[in-house]
């Protein structure tokens, strides 16, 4: 069983000199993993519906908040730290350029010694994608398309891509990843996004709550696809109930993520840098899980 930070880039960890001290006590303590999350704006009075809350809205004034952009988050976070991955919970790709995204991510994890986890979303809040300008209904397919055209262009000495919405010739984009590939792992609570992750992820983050039916939904998935399920890591959130680790590492869990601030209403677990260190029992505990 891997540990992971949830949403590092929030709260008290804006200000860079606490950052790279929760980062620094999370390596210490055996963390594997630091998780950021994105929102690019949030317009205020949005009508969009928020899906993990009863009345449809982000908790505790998420639209008004500082939210770093993850990847220069990342960045500096990279810069302090040896040990610990760097991973987006999620990266709304269906709003970025993939061209640009994968030059980013692939310089980002030459630079880091190949530390990044990509973790991508097809986002929920129209709105946001309005700002931006870019079309929201078509989300999926693009996200689809979009994860073949980085690992296009992360893997092949000559990258060519034709698709539906982005095609090139020959488009070669150095560095590429230190170990050829960046792992991308699909985030979401639906079917839909359970399916994603059986067809092309590298791993499934469901935000809350890995249910059986959803780890069973990404393994059909994939060996329907001609993939191995096994290959899939299955990422999800710390339970209430610690005694219970072991039940979801026999279900199928690979990675469980420790609230280190409220953002998305969650209870946090890790308050302090202090409160990190005081995790290394439990991490290693369950190490061999």
């Amino acid at each position: 069983m891997k540990f992971g930070l949830r949403y590092c880039n929030t709260g008290r960890y804006v200000d860079p000199a606490n950052a790279v001290q929760l980062l620094e006590a999370g390596e210490e303590a055996g963390f594997e993993s630091a998780w950021t999350v994105e929102h690019t704006v949030v317009p205020t009075g949005y009508e969009s519906s928020y899906p993990y809350s009863a009345d449809g809205k982000m908790a505790n004034s998420q639209n008004d908040i500082p939210l770093p952009d993850p990847l220069i988050w990342m960045a500096y976070a990279a810069a302090c730290t040896t040990k610990i991955k760097l991973a987006t919970g999620i990266l709304i790709l269906p709003q970025h350029s993939p061209v640009i995204t994968a030059k980013q991510i692939a310089t980002l994890d030459h630079m880091s010694n190949g530390r990044v986890l990509l973790g991508i979303g097809v986002g929920w809040l129209r709105e946001e994608f309005e700002a931006i300008g870019v079309p929201f209904d078509n989300r999926g397919r693009r996200t689809d398309e979009y994860v073949a055209v980085m690992r296009e262009l992360w893997s092949a000495d000559s990258p060519t891509f034709h698709g539906e919405f982005i095609n090139f010739d020959g488009a070669i984009c150095r560095p590429q990843p230190k170990n050829g590939a960046v792992p991308i792992i699909v985030g979401g609570h639906s079917k839909a996004a359970a399916c994603r992750a059986g067809r092309l992820g590298d791993g499934f983050f469901p935000a809350r709550d890995a249910s059986p039916e959803m780890i069973a939904l990404v393994r059909q998935t994939a060996e329907e696809h001609g993939r191995d399920p096994d290959a899939i890591e299955i990422t999800t959130g710390l339970p209430d109930d610690l005694d219970t680790i072991p039940d979801l590492a026999a279900a199928g869990v690979d990675r469980l993520l420790v609230p280190v601030t409220s953002m998305a209403g969650l209870k946090t677990v890790i308050s302090s840098p202090e409160d990190a260190l005081n995790w290394r029992d439990l991490v290693e505990k369950y190490a061999d899980t």
